[in-house]
């Protein structure tokens, strides 16, 4: 049953009070109802639409080379990025927490910062930097070869998407205990084997964690690949519905992509069935003492800093460089109403998101049942959709059913808050499990209606969550590229759109005003969401 009756309690020697329990809001279901609806049903007409050809030319479509090669790169660089991440951000999440190399907060944000630049500016200020006139030119005289292909995809996707298992990673070692390290150290097994043995298995976890986030992005990537002209299904699609008009086309590969996809997430979820690493003992754990690195403290510093300056120095000082050419050039007429355009569609896609959240995040918590499950993982499935493949989804269904829909702001605002929605449950999620229900039956105990008792006692506790919902949506928003391009009407720039266009024609000191602008509304955003975190209840999970 979906609304289980909750027992009163009374202590020894005192009758039983009745509660006025919670009557399950049937208008929230509907509600919920509504919002997986609109998340799944674009898919599951693309599905259509894909089958609406005569059976030769689905074979034709289906069995061409091509998709053979798109998929062999595709997984690829998928499997080279989610190895090189994990070259980078394991050693560098191990120095430190278990390390004495210091200081340690700033190791730390070397490990986070790259996050704020998305990638395709990563690989605009890189392929600004080198080559003829570049930064590296500018200041050495020796013309660095501009990345591009696998090579450079592979090294791009790899600077900007590594804190995703740096911060998994991070966080799982400072939370094991040390005592099973210190035992296999006490059989005999030396810190490399002890590291082997006992320390990595417990990672495990994290490692899914983190890997799943690298993958689902590398997966649905296509300002990087495009930039570096290497093909794989994100970049085709483009090409296939910007560039050919081939819908059919585009649809299945959309729909070949999507089975990658979920693909992953099935294999994911495999691995970590019946995973157990918790502590049974009595007692807290104790703080690892840290390794002294001894003779290998120069190695780890010069890991570090080259990491920083890979992840950090070199695509800043490249901004800054073009920036001040831009400025020079006059490049920067169109930075405020691209920076207003970008405002304009992301600020309602997250206030949209938040409250669509808040639903599917209340019964969830509330009134847990396979039923709310459901719905809520159904926003899952459509972050877990490669941006290109979902854009494709809602054109093909706005186009059969909203026709006036189609390329308008108001579609390009719901195709945010929807796609970016399982962000949102997150913070709102973890608000409410810290929201006790207690208060709201206090309150219909003092004669409120249900509504009243949560608008007075519940609402105001979300805050924190529904702040933080908001600001992770609006930050993925103004990053976001492959839906606006898809999605935004003609003539309709933002800053992403407007990176990615002037880096794609070597305009590389138009493009930096954008790009700087980006990652500073990008670093702001981030610092919101870290403050809101650590300092309110129910902060970003």
């Amino acid at each position: 049953m979906l609304n289980k009756a909750r027992r009163s309690s009374a202590g020894p020697g005192q009758a039983a009070r009745p509660v006025r329990h919670a009557r399950f809001p049937r208008f929230l279901l509907f509600v919920a109802a509504c919002v997986a609806a609109f998340v799944l049903v674009p898919l599951a007409y693309l599905v259509v639409r894909a089958f609406e050809v005569e059976p030769a030319e689905l074979r034709a479509i289906v069995l061409r080379e091509r998709n053979v090669w798109l998929l062999g790169n595709t997984v690829l660089l998928t499997g080279s990025v989610l190895l090189a991440t994990t070259l980078l951000a394991l050693p560098l999440a191990w120095l430190t927490t278990r390390s004495d190399l210091r200081p340690r907060g700033l190791l730390v944000l070397i490990g986070v910062l790259p996050l704020a630049i998305p990638g395709y500016v990563g690989a605009y200020a890189m392929i600004a930097a080198s080559g003829t006139g570049g930064l590296i030119d500018a200041l050495t005289g020796f013309a660095w070869p501009r990345p591009s292909g696998y090579w450079g995809a592979l090294g791009i996707l790899t600077l900007f998407t590594f804190p995703y298992l740096f911060l998994n990673f991070w966080t799982s070692l400072r939370g094991l205990d040390p005592s099973l390290e210190e035992a296999a150290r006490a059989l005999g097994h030396g810190p490399l084997a002890t590291f082997w043995r006992v320390t990595l298995p417990q990672l495990r976890p994290a490692a899914l964690a983190g890997a799943l986030l690298v993958v689902l992005h590398v997966l649905g990537d296509f300002g990087v690949v495009s930039l570096m002209r290497f093909e794989t299904f994100s970049y085709a699609i483009y090409q296939q519905y910007n560039g050919s008009f081939d819908r059919t086309g585009a649809a299945w590969l959309s729909l070949m992509l999507l089975l990658l996809t979920g693909a992953t997430l099935m294999f994911e979820a495999r691995l970590l069935r019946h995973l157990r690493f918790a502590r049974v003992g009595s007692g807290t754990a104790r703080r690892v003492a840290p390794v002294h690195l001894g003779m290998w403290r120069w190695p780890a510093l010069l890991f570090c800093a080259l990491v920083a300056g890979a992840a950090l120095l070199v695509p800043m000082a490249s901004l800054l460089y073009w920036l001040g050419r831009g400025l020079a050039s006059g490049a920067l007429r169109g930075l405020w109403p691209a920076l207003l355009n970008s405002l304009q569609v992301a600020a309602p896609a997250a206030v949209i998101a938040a409250l669509l959240a808040l639903p599917l995040a209340y019964l969830g918590v509330r009134f847990p049942s396979a039923l709310t499950r459901l719905m809520e993982r159904a926003a899952y499935v459509g972050y877990a959709t490669p941006p290109l493949a979902y854009a494709l989804a809602l054109i093909f269904f706005t186009l059969r059913t909203v026709p006036p829909l189609y390329q308008t702001l108001t579609l390009l605002v719901l195709a945010y808050a929807l796609h970016f929605l399982a962000e949102a449950i997150g913070p709102v999620r973890s608000a409410l499990y810290q929201a006790t229900e207690r208060l709201e039956d206090a309150a219909r105990m003092l004669g409120h209606t249900g509504f009243g008792a949560f608008r007075l006692v519940t609402l105001p506790l979300l805050r924190p969550g529904l702040l933080a919902a908001t600001a992770l949506v609006l930050l993925s928003a103004l990053k976001e590229l492959p839906l606006t391009f898809l999605l935004s009407p003609s003539g309709f720039n933002t800053l992403a759109t407007d990176v990615w266009s002037y880096t794609s024609e070597a305009m590389f000191a138009e493009a930096a005003p954008y790009a700087l602008m980006l990652v500073a509304v990008s670093t702001v955003a981030s610092a919101l969401i870290l403050r809101q975190a650590r300092g309110g209840r129910g902060g970003a999970s």
